[in-house]
């Protein structure tokens, strides 16, 4: 039997710092409630920022028409890319102050409320949005009044990006995407209606789970000490792998369609800790060749596990207690993502979603600058991603 209580002993005598995010509201039908919850706030006439593809969806019509219910002006900015550049954000700004706007409402999947977060972080100053990198030390923005309030709705289970600071944005002079944040800068509510995830495509069900799903192993394997964050990866871990390929294949099951996303904004959360190669990897094959982010990860997430999870049982063993299966060995936990990504339809390799061979080197030196390489728990050099690049684009499973 797995001992979860017990604890290195140095860890349990250092000082620790944890913070937790934001208020989460939660429960099929919620959405109702945007109207008052935006009154409660101070908000009169946020605008709404979603991604090009979700402009004409059923969820922006309702949210519009709860706020001009409560009596709120409101206008729509549909200008985020699936990978969101520069260009996207500018325009935010400039929609933001031509409708005078006092909020922002991001609503979608993790482009949208990525794309919301870039807007607020450069709405109220004359800062460029790389000024922001989190890499570098954040501007001064002398309080959070100079962020506008931010509300997130996700209406996808899988990036977790309602309750982070962060967010992913793509250089296109530098073919790389950049994480980018202010530590001011949080939603001030998360909004979760499961029932806005009804109707979300097989295939967008499928990669944006397989996105939590990777999120949560990848957090838990993180180094460090952070019993908040482990006990959500474990807990999203197991809502995840229990209700997504329900989800995929009974797309109208309101139970199935809640667990993903209350285990999605779970995994979220855990990767307060960190991420690690997957992402890392992902981010730079989703600049160059602009993939879909879930997708990425999922097909190359078998591959870096059989790379980093050799020397680290005792965690695989948690995971796998936490997934109930019967054996708690490397290679089964392995076999296992891999019938779940078989499952939902993943491609077996990188090569399907039209990644060329040719790429690895480059991807690999970009892979190591990102800050997700940082946080693996395993060190690697730019040959052994480079490696890890080329199996994934030949046969990932």
């Amino acid at each position: 039997m797995i001992n979860f209580a017990k604890q290195d002993v140095h860890d349990l005598l250092k000082p620790q710092e944890w913070t937790f995010p934001v208020p989460i509201v939660y429960g099929p039908g919620r959405l109702s409630e945007i109207g008052k919850k935006c009154a409660d706030m101070g908000i009169k006439n946020p605008l709404i920022v979603t991604d090009n593809g979700s402009s004409d969806l059923p969820f922006i019509g309702q949210l519009k028409d709860y706020l001009v219910d409560s009596g709120m002006q409101s206008k729509i900015f549909a200008g985020i890319s699936p990978n969101p550049i520069e260009d996207d954000i500018s325009a935010g700004k400039r929609a933001y102050h031509a409708g005078d706007h006092d909020a922002v409402i991001a609503i979608g999947g993790g482009s949208a409320m990525d794309g919301g977060k870039c807007v607020c972080l450069i709405a109220n100053n004359n800062f460029d949005l790389w000024d922001f990198e989190f890499e570098k030390a954040a501007p001064e923005s002398g309080g959070n009044e100079h962020f506008p309030k931010l509300i997130t709705i996700p209406t996808t289970a899988g990036t977790g990006a309602e309750t982070e600071s962060t967010a992913m944005v793509t250089n296109l002079k530098k073919g790389m995407k950049f994480c980018v944040w202010h530590p001011k800068l949080k939603p001030s509510l998360a909004l979760l209606d499961p029932k806005l995830t009804i109707g979300l495509p097989h295939t967008l069900t499928a990669w944006t789970g397989a996105d939590a799903m990777t999120h949560a192993i990848e957090a838990f394997l993180v180094p460090g000490f952070h019993p908040l964050c482990d006990g959500l990866a474990l807990e999203g871990l197991n809502l995840i792998t229990t209700w997504l390929p329900t989800a995929v294949h009974e797309p109208e099951n309101l139970s199935a369609r809640s667990g993903m996303l209350v285990g999605s904004c779970l995994a979220g959360v855990a990767f307060l800790k960190g991420l690690g190669m997957v992402h890392a990897i992902s981010h730079m094959v989703g600049a160059e060749f602009d993939t879909q982010h879930g997708l990425t990860n999922a097909i190359i997430l078998p591959v870096v596990m059989e790379f980093n999870l050799p020397g680290m049982e005792k965690k695989v063993e948690r995971m796998a207690a936490t997934m109930n299966l019967e054996d708690p060995s490397i290679d089964c936990f392995v076999n296992e993502l891999k019938k779940i990504l078989d499952a939902i339809d993943i491609p077996r390799s990188l090569s399907e979603i039209n990644v060329p061979l040719n790429c690895s080197q480059r991807i690999a030196r970009k892979a190591l600058l990102d800050s997700a390489a940082a946080t693996n728990p395993k060190q690697a050099n730019a040959e052994q991603v480079q490696k890890l690049i080329e199996t994934a684009i030949v046969k990932a499973r």
